[in-house]
């Protein structure tokens, strides 16, 4: 071949790759090719949008994989009703936008019947005119904020569902728990006024906690990115009080405990589940032994151990919760509601959501309240933190 014909050959050979190339599908969907269609039988499509990468997706990849496994014990138990389930999953990169264009692509080019997730509440609610707008139900996982399925108007989103309990139940889980469990009978408050699930879960403890009889010493706040509480640390430290609230992140919860003890502060420190990951201990160290928490599940949670076993055991290493569990209930939730409503029918499915009584999940028994969608009386998992692990206290139900 002489020069000329190489260089045309070339520029062929090139233009075909890259041609090739910008055609492919962009690599931010998973699908291991569960219940793909066999012997004519059309799978059941249902939606996962969920964090593959970005600063949550330890949490989002540990929820596609439970997702996998139970799909894939479902699919050989034989599927829904004779049909195997296909789980579609995108990455919706922990950004509201995303969350919309991932949800917009599941329901309008893989027709999905359903989607699980997303777990972030801000994601959750930019989704949910998606979703109602289309007649297909989602099931946030771990989105706490009451606006997922309840906006400001005040009426019920039809097609939003949730499997983790919200935000004013778990300030008043603390709250009950700091004065029933640990007799304390005099809090503080140090939160974020920058920050809405701050804010509001601040309020919900107080008024909780106030309404046991219990006094409030103090309620100081602060603003997003100040990293000294020093100041009102010592505005606290006055008035001696049982139990410090703390309804921040992980990274202003540490710091929050580690300037407490060098001020030489003695309270007892809680905090939300915004707490519940290993940073807290990484960054607060022995400051953070003793701290009280709400999750939505545990390791060391008895009913959940056929589950963590199966996962190391598919996985080699152990699922990093809450979220997989509350995927995991949510596809239970969804599976059901199928099976009862003997279709998958956006407005039908919507409607057997919403009736879901007593029905067994992973982490306990699920009732839906139809004028909220969320969990009716889902107990509240409390861990502490001892030698740096997070060690299971009790399961607790509300009064």
């Amino acid at each position: 071949m002489n020069k000329k014909k190489f260089r045309a050959f070339f520029v062929i050979l090139l233009v075909a790759v890259l041609t090739l190339t910008a055609c492919s599908e962009p690599l931010q969907q998973s699908d291991n090719g569960n219940g793909s269609e066999k012997n004519g039988v059309e799978p059941i499509k249902i939606g996962n949008t969920v964090a593959l990468t970005g600063d949550v997706s330890i949490w989002g990849q540990s929820c596609e994989k439970a997702l996998r496994l139970e799909v894939d014990k479902i699919n050989a138990a034989g599927g829904i009703n004779g049909r195997p389930i296909k789980l579609i999953s995108y990455d919706n990169r922990g950004d509201s936008i995303e969350a919309v264009n991932v949800a917009k692509r599941l329901i309008e080019q893989d027709k999905v019947v359903a989607i699980i997730g997303p777990a972030m509440s801000g994601l959750a609610i930019a989704m949910s005119s998606v979703a109602e707008e289309n007649k297909i139900p989602f099931i946030a996982t771990q989105a706490t904020n009451p606006q997922v399925t309840v906006p400001q108007e005040g009426k019920v989103r039809k097609y939003a569902f949730r499997t983790c309990f919200i935000d004013p139940f778990q300030g008043k889980v603390l709250a009950q728990f700091a004065y029933h469990r640990l007799n304390a009978r005099k809090a503080a408050i140090l939160y974020n006024v920058g920050d809405d699930y701050s804010a509001w879960l601040a309020k919900y403890f107080e008024d909780e906690f106030k309404k046991l009889g219990g006094n409030i010493t103090n309620k100081e706040a602060f603003r997003s990115g100040e990293l000294d509480y020093r100041a009102m640390l010592g505005k606290i430290k006055q008035n001696n009080p049982d139990v410090i609230f703390l309804p921040n992140t992980q990274k202003e919860a540490a710091l929050a405990a580690k300037q407490a003890r060098d001020l030489g502060i003695k309270s007892i420190l809680m905090g939300g589940d915004a707490c519940g990951t290993p940073d807290i201990v990484t960054l607060g160290g022995s400051a953070v032994e003793g701290f009280y928490l709400v999750n939505h599940a545990s390791m060391d949670d008895p009913d959940i151990q056929d589950f963590v076993k199966e996962y190391k055991q598919k996985y080699g290493e152990e699922p990093v919760l809450p979220e997989p569990v509350l995927a995991v209930d949510a596809l239970y939730l969804l599976v059901d509601a199928i099976k009862r409503a003997g279709t998958t029918e956006g407005s039908a499915l919507a409607e057997a959501l919403e009736n879901t009584a007593n029905l067994k999940v992973l982490t306990g028994t699920l009732t839906i309240d139809p004028k909220t969608h969320d969990p009716l009386n889902k107990p509240a998992i409390i861990q502490q933190i001892k030698n740096g692990e997070f060690v299971f206290v009790e399961k607790f139900v509300t009064n």
